[in-house]
């Protein structure tokens, strides 16, 4: 679906083949470049995701005429989940006006963060990317929010004692890490290290090479070991190919919790009633009984105005995921305006928005998003925001979430961003702000 020209009021929406939004930004519009992998081994998880921002932002024009009247404008750009494509799609679109910047990519977020106090372009990786970029007072361009990866690895470790009945239970397990073998999938082994140390259980670390369709070796392993519980930190075919590996094994699924990216719809499907027990982490709620959701089918798909086949996301985990970076950003753009007295804001101005985000449970739910996840309050030294973890279970039909929210190992994490910043500022000659 495209609406063609501004003074249609409507961005140019990306079809499903990815057409590009109008170069020019408009007085009363605000320009967004989205970095989207439609192709590539990783299109299955990146087009639910691309959809739900670009649908919650078809949806904030169509029914309310845009963030306080200024419309949203977005560009598509095929980065096929490759780290140099991303940057060269980014530094392609920066100057059309861009203030924000979803790399959905580890990889492509690590690259970006160098520059981003020079292209004043905020950088949005909500649930991926660099962890310790949660201190705000080092990485002032950067927001983790709501949750990192060294938030859940402690959430899924506290997960795992109640399990055993106690974190003092912990002493003499055994874990295993099955990870994407780059920047992202390396992400929480720093944590789970410490853990391990802390905790004493036994934590064994295996890697599997991009795409992730081979892992003869790592069940084998896994089959020699036995390990009590393991974590998958997978993405793409990777996380089908462990599941299923899992479950000739004989692995019991209890007792296997992916990331966040490893529990979509996605991953599961293709196992069906085979995976039920399987568990992964999460953020937000899965399916899709929320009125917003309802009112998306009808303002945006029951008047046509939405991506062929598309509404069959709706209520899908990345899909779900994808309207929460839509609603965080549209918030921190309303923030901003208010502040400053402005219609479309600058890259100053959205960072301030950004950085003094309060989303309240009482917003959400006036959003149609009573329940979906929890307030989301930012600040200049957190731009995480307290990073709160649920778990989601397999039924073999659907995602059920299956615990309260888990608060991470603060007193563990946030030392350890403190620390890893501390190095970052130093290597890199920065003087951290006082917050």
């Amino acid at each position: 679906m495209r609406l063609k020209g501004l003074t249609l009021g409507l961005a140019a929406a990306v079809a499903a083949t990815g057409i590009a939004a109008p170069a020019v930004q408009a007085a009363d519009s605000q320009y967004f470049p989205l970095l989207t992998y439609r192709t590539g081994p990783y299109a299955p998880n990146g087009i639910p995701f691309a959809n739900g921002t670009i649908d919650y932002f078809n949806y904030v024009n169509l029914k309310h005429g845009g963030v306080n009247g200024v419309k949203l404008v977005w560009e598509e750009c095929e980065t096929a989940y490759n780290t140099k494509k991303g940057v060269e799609c980014f530094e392609r679109l920066k100057g059309k006006g861009a203030t924000v910047v979803y790399p959905n990519s580890t990889g492509i977020t690590y690259k970006l963060i160098p520059n981003a106090p020079k292209d004043k372009v905020v950088i949005l990786s909500s649930g991926y990317g660099r962890t310790d970029a949660s201190d705000g007072r080092v990485f002032p361009w950067v927001f983790t929010a709501p949750t990192t990866y060294w938030s859940q690895a402690s959430a899924f470790i506290k997960y795992i004692g109640a399990q055993e009945g106690g974190m003092d239970k912990l002493k003499g397990k055994k874990i295993a890490l099955i990870y994407h073998n780059s920047a992202y999938g390396k992400e929480p082994i720093r944590t789970l290290n410490l853990l391990a140390r802390k905790l004493g259980y036994k934590l064994t670390t295996l890697a599997v090479n991009h795409p992730g369709q081979e892992q003869k070796a790592t069940w084998l392993q896994i089959r020699r070991d036995r390990p009590d519980w393991i974590l998958l930190w997978g993405w793409g075919v990777m996380n089908q190919v462990a599941i299923k590996e899992a479950i000739n094994t004989g692995f019991n699924l209890e007792r296997m919790i992916g990331v966040w990216w490893s529990g979509a719809e996605t991953d599961v499907v293709p196992s069906g009633a085979a995976a039920k027990g399987y568990k992964a982490g999460t953020f937000h709620a899965a399916g899709g009984d929320f009125p917003l959701f309802h009112d998306i089918k009808k303002v945006v798909y029951g008047a046509g105005k939405g991506f062929k086949d598309g509404e069959k996301y709706i209520g899908q985990v990345l899909w779900n995921r994808g309207i929460l970076t839509g609603v965080i950003t549209t918030e921190a753009m309303r923030n901003a305006q208010k502040k400053f007295g402005v219609k479309r804001v600058n890259g100053d101005q959205m960072r301030w928005g950004f950085e003094n985000l309060n989303l309240t449970e009482s917003r959400l739910a006036e959003l149609g998003l009573k329940g979906f996840t929890k307030g989301i309050k930012i600040t200049c030294a957190d731009h995480e925001g307290n990073g709160p973890v649920l778990i989601q279970q397999w039924d073999g039909k659907k995602w059920n979430i299956i615990s309260d929210f888990i608060s991470p190992m603060q007193e563990v994490v946030r030392p350890l961003i403190e620390k890893s910043a501390a190095a970052y500022a130093k290597a890199n000659k920065i003087t951290p702000r006082k917050c």
